[in-house]
């Protein structure tokens, strides 16, 4: 999936805070988008989907993070227990995806998500066929409704911008190895 896919989800995971306690709706907004943001940073520093990617060891600290946001809330504690429970979400989703593979779209890799304590890879899912696929930016728009009409104009605009980002990547996304190739010669 798209990295703003999985913002868009950090930012669903921050609604319930936006209705209950608004006066913390940006913290977890910041939170829950730079933790779903977070995972995909392995893609320049180390092997993606295995250096920054813990579809298991994350919930060890998210679960008592959101405890203990839960029983004293601030901005600190709802930020860090969104960030936490985003990347968590974006380890795992991320098996939903296609595989490693330059051309995704080919479904050659059979390696979606390391699972670190069985020092294994997940196999890709492929429900949503590859980054950058149709329905990769059609779950991004669903899923940043809530976000567009309860979160303030400054979040509001983050998600638009992010939504134009991914309509831009998705027309171009398979054009992308060629053209990196035609680069790097």
């Amino acid at each position: 999936m798209m990295a703003t896919t999985h913002a868009a989800v950090g930012l669903l995971l921050a609604t319930p805070v936006a209705l209950v306690a608004p006066e913390l709706a940006i913290p977890a907004a910041v939170g829950g988008l730079a933790g779903g943001l977070f995972p995909d940073l392995d893609l320049f520093v180390g092997t993606h989907r295995k250096t920054l990617h813990y579809p298991a060891y994350y919930w060890l600290l998210a679960v008592p993070a959101v405890a203990v946001a839960g029983l004293a809330p601030s901005a600190l504690t709802v930020a860090g227990a969104l960030f936490l429970l985003a990347a968590a979400v974006h380890s795992v989703s991320d098996v939903f995806g296609a595989g490693l593979e330059t051309r995704p779209w080919e479904a050659t890799s059979e390696r979606a998500v390391y699972l670190h304590p069985q020092s294994r890879w997940l196999r890709p899912r492929r429900v949503i066929r590859y980054d950058g696929a149709p329905e990769d930016l059609a779950t991004a728009a669903v899923l940043a409704v809530p976000g567009l009409l309860l979160f303030d104009s400054r979040i509001r605009l983050v998600v638009a911008v992010g939504l134009v980002v991914s309509a831009v990547y998705v027309a171009v996304r398979k054009r992308l190895p060629e053209s990196v190739l035609e680069w790097l010669q």
